[in-house]
């Protein structure tokens, strides 16, 4: 990856005595020991729909949240709500994000979603930032990895059917969370209904567009690099062809 402006990232530092306690009544995924490294995870509603995904780290007497930048006024909005008279702080950070795909600096962490997704590192002096957008979009779209702002939907999402089972965004063993009783419903079906797919779209076509199958509506584009693309389908519907405006879209997985 090329060098290029960071990815718009926040640091949350959560503190306090009951940091973890109340941490894991609200996260999809148990938090990290202190020598793991990261662990990727989600906030939801009570009626199991996302809201916010990020990486927790623990580090020293706080647990670091990097969320996406748009999302974190929301998020901390969201965790106050929880705190009650829990011995709980939270803050922004100003600890700098760096992300690349070249080889892991010491002390950089690897990305727990996706072996293809690299590294990311937090407030290291010395550690140039290797995002690069078009990089990056190619390599989630590849590896079917959604992200907040494309297929990741505040209030809309189900983060099991955006992959987070596979990309280890969810512990199925942690105990009660918000949310937990929906998707552990959905875990439990026979198999999901909807979901994030990998397509080749043939033609031209804009993100947001309305994917249909013999006149019917089987989903929708999200990312598009080129000719490959991300889509969430009803799986019902989905064919090997199906139409998106003028553009056919071929099932790919």
């Amino acid at each position: 990856m090329s060098n290029a402006q960071p990815q718009n990232r926040k640091i949350i530092e959560v503190s306090g005595s009951d940091r973890e306690k109340f941490l894991q009544g609200l996260t999809t995924n148990a938090l990290p020991e202190m020598t793991e490294g990261l662990r990727y995870s989600a906030i939801l509603s009570p009626q199991g729909k996302y809201l916010a995904d990020f990486f927790m780290l623990s580090r020293g007497d706080d647990v670091l949240l990097d969320v996406d930048g748009n999302l974190a006024a929301p998020l901390m909005q969201r965790l106050s709500m929880f705190k009650l008279r829990a011995d709980v702080a939270l803050s922004l950070s100003d600890i700098s994000v760096a992300v690349g795909h070249s080889a892991q600096p010491e002390g950089a962490y690897p990305d727990p979603r996706h072996a293809a997704l690299g590294w990311r590192a937090y407030g290291q002096s010395g550690v140039s930032n290797l995002w690069d957008a078009e990089s990056w979009k190619a390599t989630r779209i590849a590896h079917v990895i959604p992200e907040h702002g494309a297929e990741l939907t505040p209030n809309d999402s189900y983060i099991l059917e955006l992959e987070f089972e596979r990309l280890n965004g969810v512990d199925f063993q942690k105990g009660c969370y918000v949310g937990q009783e929906v998707t552990a419903r959905m875990k439990h079906k026979t198999e999901l209904r909807k979901g994030l797919a990998r397509v080749t779209v043939s033609g031209a076509a804009e993100e947001g567009t309305t994917i249909t199958a013999d006149g019917r509506e089987a989903g929708r584009l999200h990312s598009i690099v080129g000719d490959q693309a991300l889509a969430y389908l009803r799986f019902d519907r989905a064919q090997t062809v199906m139409q998106a405006g003028a553009a056919e879209v071929h099932f790919t997985g």
